[in-house]
């Protein structure tokens, strides 16, 4: 089954009340992809035009209703953790100056759902990050959402998602029609159709198959929404590919017990995990911004124009010489 299905569309009204109230945001990889300016801060920190990229993604998870977000974190964390706390002397300062605007933007991080934070002591794999939000989590259904993978504010996946778990139950996870030779990147999985156009049976999963060994085209992208029995799941889940505890594992002995589905979108999705998709991820918000829009996008133009004009003046010396 590789058909694209068509996204879902939902009101964009205040959301409504759900079981699951909960997110948790693992971020505690090094981010060795973005070395030297890892060095030191977080890549979850790395600016997207002028916000960090993991407030993009609790902004996501407070705009589907979920109020209690869990951070997992690692050492050399502190900057996040300070990040979504208040900064007093700065507010002050900025309140002092009648600067409303930026008084407002500093404190927004703070106010947008009630921020925990723990540790994961080894980096054993994201299966491992998640195992630990047990005690924190209980027996509630929860919304995990990756830091490298950022929802355009306008989409509405993570709205979705929960919907499909108070229809379903169970887990969900969020699935994307990938080329075929990107599959190896991305968990896979098998899927089968059901009654709702836009949601898949995930009948099972591999994580980075070859193109070969590929159940379909269909990867799962940093969005879940898990029932509290992946716990116990991943506590048996022995350490997989690279090492580590996967998630995608412990999903797939759920998914052969028929109690995981899947959300096809085929949305705006951004990268920033990749140095290249980045900087292409920076520039699209910042063309779509109405502060900053109008007048990147005619830079961008000229821009453009001038690299082409370099290049086609860089072919003619070459085919004189």
């Amino acid at each position: 089954m590789n058909r694209m299905i068509a996204p879902h569309t939902s009101s964009t009204s205040a959301p409504a009340r759900r079981t699951v109230r909960k997110a948790v945001v693992p971020a505690a990889g090094l981010g060795t992809r973005f070395l030297p300016a890892t060095k030191a801060t977080p890549k979850e920190m790395l600016p997207v035009v002028d916000k960090p990229a993991i407030q993009y993604v609790v902004e996501e998870a407070a705009s589907a209703g979920l109020d209690d977000v869990l951070m997992i974190t690692g050492r050399h964390k502190r900057a996040i953790e300070d990040h979504f706390d208040n900064a007093f002397e700065l507010e002050q300062a900025l309140a002092a100056k009648g600067d409303t605007v930026r008084l407002d933007a500093v404190r927004d991080p703070a106010r947008l759902a009630n921020i925990h934070h723990i540790r994961q002591g080894e980096p054993l794999g994201l299966g491992h990050a998640v195992l630990c939000a047990r005690r924190h989590i209980g027996d509630q259904p929860f919304a995990v959402l990756l830091g490298d993978d950022l929802i355009d504010p306008r989409e509405t996946l993570l709205s979705r998602m929960l919907d499909v778990r108070e229809e379903y139950g169970g887990s969900v996870v969020a699935l994307m029609e990938v080329p075929p030779e990107q599959v190896h990147l991305y968990g896979c999985a098998a899927v089968e159709p059901t009654g709702d156009e836009d949601v898949v049976q995930v009948t099972g999963l591999v994580e980075k198959p070859s193109r070969q060994d590929a159940p379909s085209t269909y990867a799962v992208i940093g969005r879940y929404v898990l029932d509290p029995a992946v716990f116990d799941t991943l506590e048996r889940t022995p350490p997989g590919r690279g090492g580590e505890i996967q998630l995608t594992d412990a999903l797939q002995d759920l998914a052969a017990g028929g109690t995981v589905h899947g959300v096809v979108f085929d949305g705006l999705r951004y990268d920033t995990g990749d140095k290249a998709d980045y900087l292409r991820t920076v520039v699209r918000l910042a063309c779509d911004r109405d502060d900053l829009g109008p007048e990147f996008i005619a830079w961008l133009k000229e821009f453009v124009v001038g690299l082409e004009s370099r290049g086609e003046q860089v072919d003619r010396r070459r085919s004189v010489a």
